[in-house]
């Protein structure tokens, strides 16, 4: 959906829903908490499940240089929260006003009037308004007077928390099990298949090359992956991420997925590919006939990995 500012309309049918808050980079299971507070009370009021995200990310509002660090597109988010039953996505425009804000101008003026909820739940870690000086403790009080419930929810995890920071350091670790039994699904990138230089074709592994745009960088060289050409079958694969140093290194690095046993025309179509599992490091051959031998390797443990997962 189009995003919304504290000025914005929103239909009317839209207004009075439950809501969890945050930026919900992920969905991941500390999330998934948050988000099912707020559907029991929309379950017990009779009213819709909604989700109020800020795009875009404070992180990248305030920190425009900043190395990329999404865990998933909008598009993404947004398909994670459908199918957990939320029926409404906010996404609040977060500009200078926004980020200007205290704690009051922010509920009065989104939550209360752009929103209109009838309950909020957020992290019990949850900060907002500017230097931070809106909490979990400000906002319940604030709903008290506005007319609003207030639910903070404790992280999941106890001591060693679920949160995206985490899931981020293990992605760039190469920890492809960790990251997806927090976010309890693989990681995965989407985007629209470019046209490369074809060297895969050449040396027999056709691959579809995907730029990795916003995504956090996961450790660089190969894994075994999954991908969706965009029926929402899986098919199997081998993926590499990296900027190819045997050929000519990349200015940037570059999603490279080989579908075993695929032939068909991607460019220009969207596809997803899920890294389920970390193979081995990046490396720079002597020649194309070493990498072409490490390639058909490559191919035997993308596939025994991917057996069972």
């Amino acid at each position: 959906m189009p995003t919304i500012g504290p000025t914005t309309a929103i239909p009317r049918d839209a207004r009075g829903a439950a809501i969890a808050l945050g930026n919900f980079d992920g969905v991941h299971l500390g999330h998934q908490a948050v988000i099912a507070s707020a559907q029991d009370v929309a379950e017990e009021t009779g009213v819709s499940l909604g989700v109020a995200v800020f795009e875009p990310h404070p992180r990248r509002f305030f920190k425009p240089d900043a190395p990329p660090f999404r865990l998933q597109s909008t598009r993404q988010r947004a398909r994670e929260l459908n199918e957990i039953g939320v029926e409404e996505v906010f996404e609040i425009g977060f500009d200078a006003a926004l980020a200007n804000s205290t704690d009051r101008e922010f509920a009065e003026r989104v939550l209360r009037d752009l929103l209109g909820v009838s309950h909020v739940s957020i992290g019990a870690d949850f900060e907002f308004g500017k230097g931070r000086c809106g909490n979990a403790e400000s906002l319940a009080r604030l709903g008290d007077e506005l007319g609003f419930s207030v639910a903070a929810i404790e992280p999941v995890g106890g001591d060693d928390k679920i949160s995206s920071t985490g899931i981020r350091e293990a992605i760039t670790r190469g920890d492809m099990a960790a990251a997806s039994e927090a976010l309890t699904r693989p990681w995965a990138i989407q985007g629209e298949v470019l046209r490369g230089f074809q060297r895969g074709r050449t040396l027999g592994f056709p691959t579809a090359n995907v730029a990795l745009g916003e995504y956090v960088r996961p450790r660089l060289g190969v894994y075994a992956a999954r991908v969706d050409v965009g029926d929402g079958v899986l098919l199997p694969g081998a993926a590499s991420v990296g900027v190819n140093p045997t050929v000519g290194a990349l200015p940037e690095p570059l999603l490279e997925a080989h579908l075993f046993d695929f032939s068909g025309d991607l460019y220009g179509k969207t596809i997803e590919v899920e890294l389920i599992a970390f193979l081995r490091e990046e490396a720079k051959f002597d020649s194309l006939g070493e990498l072409k031998r490490q390639m058909t390797q490559d191919v035997i443990d993308a596939r025994r990995a991917l057996v069972g997962a």
